[in-house]
């Protein structure tokens, strides 16, 4: 099983970057795909490639601020579950953690470097603001 996590600091407090990373709806606002829709439990999401994938949605925990999702109907795809938390650090700080485990293992890499890029950029939009 492959495994990866990221995480920054984020100087702003935890609901709020929470109110925008906890809408599975707007995933694509912040991480790199083109595009997401939502019906009940179930979200499909489109990379720039045009490939679609197809979640379920696990978790949605307003309380504790964590989102988690499965990639199901994939052929290449045997497992995976992708945990987004927010947790406060004092009153203008929060960690933003992405996690993902995944099988076949190396595939969790991509999602990881994807990760990266979308915690970087909701620091950028968050971060002092």
């Amino acid at each position: 099983m492959g495994t990866v996590r990221r995480f920054s600091f984020i100087e702003c407090d935890a609901d709020t970057v929470w109110a925008f990373v906890g809408a599975p709806e707007r995933l694509h606002e912040w991480f790199p795909i083109t595009s997401c829709r939502v019906e009940g439990n179930k979200r499909w999401i489109e990379l720039a490639a045009g490939i679609t994938f197809e979640e379920d949605i696990v978790t949605l925990d307003h309380d504790l601020r964590r989102f988690q999702y499965k990639i199901v109907n994939n052929p290449l795809i045997t497992f995976h579950l992708g945990t987004v938390d927010v947790i406060p650090d004092g009153p203008n700080r929060c960690l933003l953690m992405y996690s993902t485990d995944m099988d076949p293992e190396v595939l969790a890499l991509p999602i990881g470097g994807a990760a990266g890029v979308g915690i970087a950029k909701v620091k950028e939009m968050f971060d002092r603001k």
